[in-house]
């Protein structure tokens, strides 16, 4: 055992004068514990409980064995013996002699190689003497009673285990330990008059069965089924136990019933051979085996291994049969252990760390040699513990190492680095995948620990800076702050440099200059905000750029000198480092500058936006003074922008513009809103309506809608927020307010040009292309505003302001005597006033929008007039004319809108009319044919009532079906009472 506590990482003596800070003392004092990472343990088994266990597992497999005496205590016969009779001392043939020179080696090899002693402390070795005379405790003489102490089992039990072990023996005369269920034969062998009362005896026959549960039940070597018989019963045995105690006679039934359960599940075997499996199931084995491991430590001085420790891990390892054990698991058995202990001991102790460190090198080995899934998963949490615990030391490794505990850093780092590679090489799969070369485990953990702790150093450097900032708050900038921050960032990176740089580097060949590069970095980002933060340059912020200066050429120093070996002389370290120039920190300045006109340019949008009133007595230029206001002050700031002394004019002016543009956009929506869209002016759709000859109209499906409400609710429909209205002259304005912008911003792009070829820092390529110098959102949103308002105005016009002679006035009551010629005379007077307002390139598109709306109006006043309207085939010419009408008005003897755009969005409407036309029984049976083709059989046996899509068509169900609710005709009558039981009369 002694080869597993060799120092083959450190490469230092083991031993230092001093003992080097604590790293896990937790805020109560004690030192912090770990989860064990071998699995969770189902059941009700306490530490204790496992402990007991453990020991009882052990006397069984030494049962032979462990009486014999301790090489330890014939040494101590022996120094016994020389002093009282120096003639046997001397005797050179003596057995006892060579058995204390073999312990005496042995001992002084355990201490050559690092052991600690255990009689060297102030603490006492177990059953070391506590007093003299009575006082005297005895010393253990033999393994068993070594075992029984390091264990912490009380003489009591020891001597009730051994006797039902006798017991046992006597009774199986020859039969392998392995094939023995140990707490079956336990219960059996022990009664209730072993124990000092029955309350002891009931508690250890739970614990007993609670073992007998976790084996055989919850952590079970070969899985069980579900429906297994055996399991089902010893279940329910358990179950039992708990409420009343067994009855364990040998020849007592429930008894029987127990072994014959307990046997046929520990006795299934997977490879044929003569064993039972009752305690080697993961993870029950591994704690059991840990148990057995932590007796290698001395009870009283919890650093130091005891002194026999090779005889007891000898007779351990005799228990590996029953626990399943083998090499490979005693190895990360062991090491957790280890490393367990060098953490509980508050992480001190670097005999510990290097002694767990050395065995890992073992497991490394076993990890390449097998792929066993339940060994790399116990392998894989293992070391996830030992890693996570390292690094969270090592992800900020200055809070926690210095110069005098340098060494601890460095056994620390070399276990964490040894489990992050077994768990990436050996057990991670995409490592498999990948080509083993291009990933180097130990260069990016140290490449991770470097950044992480750098980066929390600096943090803690700048709370000291904000601290002293906030101390000087009457100052109005505390500029010298980071003068300051720069000079303990360089002392920082010597530090690093001189200190934790050598370390580091057996792992990572350029350690300094990536701790270098953190630290830039760092910096970088905090003189970045300063310099954000600055109107102008200063005399501070001059000082500070020096500090800069000087501080990134110490760091880019040390990163060349770290990286001279390296096969790029150190130039991917210094990629990681973009300079702090002054070129930068200028255009910052600039981008500051920027910022603070394009919000100075939104508060003057506002401002002229709210004195703006829209009248075109005001707009001497035929366009909103406002816009006027805004454009100026567009040149303004380009004129300020190219003499500003920069050498950077083409490389910022995107940033200019696209703030511009923004503000123009946002002038242009500003402009355009609240003057309401078509939505805002059409009338709300009025209930389909039914006639009869000579009667009054009525709602569709309503009892009682009287005329003259719903008249006077569509009359009133499109003054909703009239109130807050423009006219139409006032519209008119705003669409030639957008066209001129359009228009004017082509003039300002070739000026932006112009300024360009004057600019000392343009290139030809600058001006050679248009990226980055036009203004993309505003042109495209005055074209959408233009596109808005002219839609807008047009039903307005139609549907408000000629509301009177439109929707109240036409058709209403006789067709015949109430005709379009009231709403075209309206509508040419606004026609006229429209043309002579907007801008010529702008004319005809609001004249096709308002022709649009006209026809649009006429067909909602045919197919959705409300109760008021109703109309007989005779009826036809007439509407007929005066669609002919309203068309001419547009087309004005081909000096209005040309016919080939007249036809096109008049299409609809030369389809409807027609059906004003025909005979009631063929519209009839077109809508049925209609209605077939849109709802398919389910409208065979009663035809449904079609919605109101707002598409009209003459081949479209609820447009055929208007025409008919409206057609004041007998059939119509029949037809819309049998179809959908409307009234006939009112």
């Amino acid at each position: 055992m002694n080869h597993l506590f060799r120092d083959l990482s450190l490469g230092h003596s083991r031993r230092e004068p001093s003992k080097p800070t604590p790293l896990v003392i937790g805020s109560n004092g004690i030192a912090a514990e770990l989860p064990s990472p071998l699995g969770q343990l189902d059941g009700q088994l306490a530490d204790a409980d496992l402990r007991v266990t453990a020991f009882e597992i052990f006397a069984a497999a030494c049962r032979t064995s462990a009486g014999k005496p301790l090489s330890s205590h014939l040494t101590a016969s022996l120094n016994h013996s020389e002093s009282t009779n120096p003639n046997t001392a001397n005797s050179p043939s003596s057995p006892a002699l060579q058995r204390s020179l073999t312990s005496a080696a042995a001992s002084k090899m355990k201490k050559a190689l690092g052991l600690k002693s255990p009689g060297s402390g102030s603490k006492k070795s177990p059953g070391s003497l506590s007093g003299s005379g009575q006082g005297k405790s005895k010393k253990p003489v033999t393994l068993g009673d070594l075992m029984r102490t390091q264990m912490k089992i009380p003489e009591t039990v020891d001597a009730r285990v051994r006797r039902a072990l006798l017991r046992i023996s006597a009774g199986q005369v020859g039969r392998r330990i392995e094939s023995v269920v140990v707490p079956l034969e336990l219960l059996q062998q022990l009664k209730s008059s072993d124990f000092t009362d029955p309350q002891e005896y009931d508690a250890w026959q739970k614990r007993t069965i609670r073992v007998l549960e976790a084996g055989l039940l919850l952590h079970p070597r070969i899985p069980i089924d579900k429906s297994n018989i055996s399991a089902q019963r010893l279940r329910q045995i358990i179950n039992g136990a708990y409420e009343r105690p067994l009855e364990t006679g040998r020849n007592n039934e429930s008894m029987q019933v127990l072994r014959s359960t307990v046997m046929s599940l520990a006795c299934r075997s997977l490879d044929g051979l003569d064993a039972c499996h009752w305690a080697d199931g993961i993870p029950l084995n591994l704690h059991l085996y840990e148990k057995l491991l932590e007796a290698c430590f001395d009870v009283n001085d919890e650093v130091s291994i005891i002194e026999d420790v090779d005889e007891l891990m000898e007779h351990i390892k005799k228990t590996w049969p029953i626990l399943g054990i083998n090499q490979m698991l005693h190895n990360i058995c062991f090491t957790w252990v280890l490393f367990h202990y060098f953490v509980r001991t508050g992480g001190v102790e670097m005999d510990l760390l290097s002694d767990a460190n050395n065995q890992l090198s073992e497991v490394a080995k076993d990890a390449k040699a097998t792929k066993d899934p339940e060994y790399a998963k116990i392998l894989s949490s293992t070391l996830t513990s030992i890693l996570g615990w390292a690094e969270k030391r090592l992800l900020a490794y200055h809070e926690t190492f210095d110069r005098s505990n340098i060494e601890m850093m460095q056994g620390i780092v070399s276990i964490g680095v040894s489990a992050a590679r077994i768990l990436v090489e050996d057990i991670s799969n995409e490592y498999r995948r990948r080509r083993k070369e291009e990933v180097d485990v130990a260069r990016s953990r140290i490449d991770t620990y470097i950044r992480s702790s750098l980066r929390t150093a600096f943090a803690q450097k700048m709370e000291k800076a904000d601290s002293s900032r906030r101390a000087s708050k009457s100052h109005s900038n505390p500029l010298p702050v980071l003068v300051i921050l720069a000079k303990d960032v360089g002392e920082l990176a010597i530090n690093e440099k001189q200190v934790f740089g050598p370390i580091l580097k057996r792992w990572h060949p350029f350690a300094a200059g990536v701790a270098v590069a953190t630290l830039h970095a760092c910096y970088g980002n905090e003189l970045k905000q300063f310099i954000s933060g600055l109107s102008e340059l200063t005399p501070d912020a001059v000082q500070i750029l020096r500090a800069a200066d000087k501080l990134e050429k110490d760091l880019v120093q040390i990163a060349v000198e770290d990286a001279v070996e390296s096969d790029d002389g150190g130039k991917g370290i210094i990629r990681e480092m973009p300079p702090y120039e002054a070129e930068a920190a200028i255009a910052n300045l600039v981008k500051v500058w920027i910022g603070a006109r394009i919000e100075r340019m939104k508060e003057w949008v506002d401002r002229n936006l709210q004195q703006e009133t829209w009248t075109p007595v005001e707009s001497k230029e035929g366009w909103a003074p406002s816009a006027v206001e805004v454009l100026r002050i567009i040149d303004e700031t380009l004129d300020a922008y190219f003499q500003l002394p920069i050498p950077m004019h083409p490389v910022l002016l995107p940033d200019l513009i696209v703030g511009l543009d923004k503000c123009l956009q946002y002038y242009v929506s500003k402009a355009k809103s609240g003057c309401g869209s078509r939505n805002t002016f059409m009338p709300t759709m009025p209930a389909l309506t039914r006639c009869t000859v000579g009667s009054k109209f009525q709602g569709f499906g309503k009892k009682k809608d009287k005329s003259p409400s719903i008249q006077k609710k569509n009359s009133q429909v499109a003054t909703v927020n009239g109130g807050n209205m423009f006219g139409v002259s006032q519209i008119c304005l705003r669409i030639n307010t957008l066209q001129q912008i359009r228009l004017q911003l082509e003039s300002v792009e070739k000026r932006i040009i112009t300024h360009l070829r004057n600019s000392e820092s343009a290139s030809s390529e600058d001006f050679s292309n248009n990226t980055g110098k036009t203004f993309d959102i505003s042109p495209s949103a005055c074209v959408e505003g233009i596109q808005q308002l002219c839609e807008a105005i047009s039903y307005k016009i139609v549907f408000h302001d000629l509301s009177h002679v439109l929707w109240d006035g036409l058709y209403v009551g006789e067709p015949s005597s109430s005709r379009i010629d009231p709403f075209l005379q309206e509508l040419e007077r606004n026609l006229l006033l429209v043309s002579e307002s907007v801008h010529e390139r702008v004319r005809t598109r609001i004249i096709t929008d308002i022709m649009r709306a006209s026809f649009d109006g006429f067909l909602l006043v045919l197919l959705a007039g409300g109760p008021s309207r109703a109309f007989t085939r005779q009826d036809s010419p007439v509407i007929e004319d005066d669609f002919k009408a309203l068309k001419d008005l547009f087309w004005a003897n081909g000096d209005g809108l040309p016919l080939e755009l007249i036809d096109k969005f008049s299409v609809t409407v030369r389809g409807i009319i027609p059906l004003f036309r025909a005979d009631t029984e063929s519209l009839v049976e077109r809508f049925r044919r209609a209605t077939l083709e849109t709802y398919g059989s389910s409208a065979r046996s009663r035809l449904p009532l079609p919605v109101t899509s707002g598409q009209w068509s003459p081949t479209e169900p609820n447009t055929l079906l208007r025409v008919l609710c409206y057609r004041n005709d007998e059939p119509a009558s029949k037809f819309l009472k049998k179809t959908y039981n409307l009234p006939k009369k009112l």
